[in-house]
């Protein structure tokens, strides 16, 4: 983490790399999962160095689709997909992103399936950031997930091995102070809104999600999640998902970088691009949050009024995979379970 304020930059490059996912679905083995990572890597290494060459050296930040390195599972078990697809937190290919990332001077995001030792027969869908030193600064294990594992299902344990901090991680860099948001999670305001409570700028957001030129709920939710929290987000889509059996094309395109005031500053359509890049203004960013007026939504929040009735609100459950090994039925029955409850008690 850097907090060499003599470093700081109050303004520099941004780039949401719009690439390829090539799954791994199809491969037998956990050493052909990992002979297609590895491929992954390479040719991001040669797209990064080829756009910032085009781009320009004040290129500080690269953000990378979800999936990027093995696609999401398709009737894997929890086991299979975890032995097969699911990178260690030490692991090879953070090495290699890590030297990718040493070697431009960038800070480097993205998303990859990852066991956690503390949680064996468990994966988590991790957000990592990776800084100009090839360190990883920051790990955010998504929250809400319909089909997969989230620290909010082993939640005491979580707790107790990473605190509140460790699952609304914010890295204090020279770039801005860093975080996270998972694909679907940009419809759940909350997420954004913990990591802003704790001093978030920028959000980087790695996605995989149907391309359209109308306004989709998600894209609306990107600039609002933008104007609420007053920060910049850089997303990340997917250049469609090869090696599996839906159209390749069905998440591809639409990575964009949006300002603190809800305004695009750059958008590419469909295909592998480099053409989402803008500049990032932190001064103007850390302006506006300090000056007094309606706009200032952050400044303006009274959390105080709706603490209570988050707190006496149960939805879905916590806990429900901290003691007993699941299928995955589990999900779907668990979120079943929820809507006939919350149907009993009248709120739905």
């Amino acid at each position: 983490m850097d907090n060499n304020t003599d470093n700081n930059l109050n303004s520099f490059r941004a780039l949401a790399l719009q690439v390829t996912c090539h799954a791994v679905n199809q491969t037998s083995n956990r050493h052909e999962a990992r002979s297609l990572m590895q491929n992954s890597i390479n040719r991001l290494a040669q797209q990064i160095a080829a756009s910032i060459a085009f781009i320009g050296f004040d290129c500080r930040l690269i953000v990378l689709p979800e999936y990027f390195l093995t696609g999401f599972p398709m009737g894997d078990t929890l086991a299979g997909w975890a032995e097969k697809a699911c990178i260690e937190m030490a692991g090879a290919e953070y090495e290699a992103l890590g030297k990718i990332a040493q070697k431009h001077k960038i800070f480097l995001a993205g998303n990859a399936y990852e066991v956690d030792p503390n949680f064996p027969g468990l994966y988590f869908q991790t957000y990592f950031i990776l800084d100009p030193s090839g360190s990883i600064i920051l790990r955010y294990r998504r929250l809400n997930s319909l089909f997969a594992p989230t620290p909010h299902d082993v939640w005491d344990k979580y707790l107790d091995c990473y605190g509140l901090e460790g699952v609304f991680p914010v890295a204090k860099t020279a770039i801005g102070n860093l975080a996270a948001l998972a694909s679907e999670e940009i419809l759940y305001p909350e997420v954004a809104r913990c990591l802003a409570m704790r001093g978030a700028e920028i959000f980087v957001h790695s996605t995989s999600e149907v391309y359209n030129k109308n306004l989709t709920p998600k894209d609306a939710a990107k600039i609002t999640r933008a104007v609420e929290n007053l920060a910049y987000l850089v997303l990340s889509n997917t250049a469609g998902i090869a090696n599996i059996a839906i159209p390749i094309a069905s998440a591809d395109g639409g990575s964009k970088i949006i300002d603190h005031r809800g305004i695009v500053l750059a958008e590419t359509g469909a295909g592998e691009s480099m053409a989402a890049f803008a500049e990032i203004d932190l001064a103007a960013l850390r302006r506006d949050r300090r000056r007094p007026g309606l706009n200032n939504l952050l400044s303006r929040q009274r959390f105080e009024l709706y603490a209570e009735s988050y707190h006496q609100s149960h939805f879905y459950p916590a806990n429900t995979m901290l003691e007993t090994e699941v299928d995955r039925k589990h999900f779907l029955q668990t979120q079943q379970a929820t809507i006939e409850r919350l149907t009993q008690l009248g709120i739905i």
